[in-house]
């Protein structure tokens, strides 16, 4: 069986996932998934669930969110202003970081 690719906008070709795999990897309830996307936590490829397919960096992302969620009980719509600002930080160290002088 051919396994599905994704070609990010950068250019760079990823292997994907379907939601149902998603769910396997991260041990999470398709519902959860689901609510995750409805957040845009998480942004498939595709119209529906039953099409959706996602990048295999997903998996990463979802178990953030679930130990968000069961670590410290943040709720979905937390869980998304929390990675975003997760996600700032990460580009601004990375610029800063190209800025620095040794």
């Amino acid at each position: 069986m051919k396994k599905a690719v994704l070609k990010e906008q950068s250019g760079e070709i990823v292997e994907c996932l379907t939601l149902t795999e998603l769910c396997q990897f991260c041990g999470t309830e398709t519902q959860w998934i689901v609510d995750l996307v409805a957040h845009d936590v998480l942004r498939p490829a595709g119209s529906d669930p039953d099409r959706w397919v996602f990048a295999s960096t997903s998996i990463l992302r979802a178990r953030k969110a679930s130990r968000l969620n069961r670590d410290l009980g943040i709720n979905v719509a937390g869980i998304a202003m929390v990675l975003d600002l997760l996600d700032e930080r990460d580009r601004l160290r990375r610029r800063l970081s190209r800025h620095e002088v040794d």
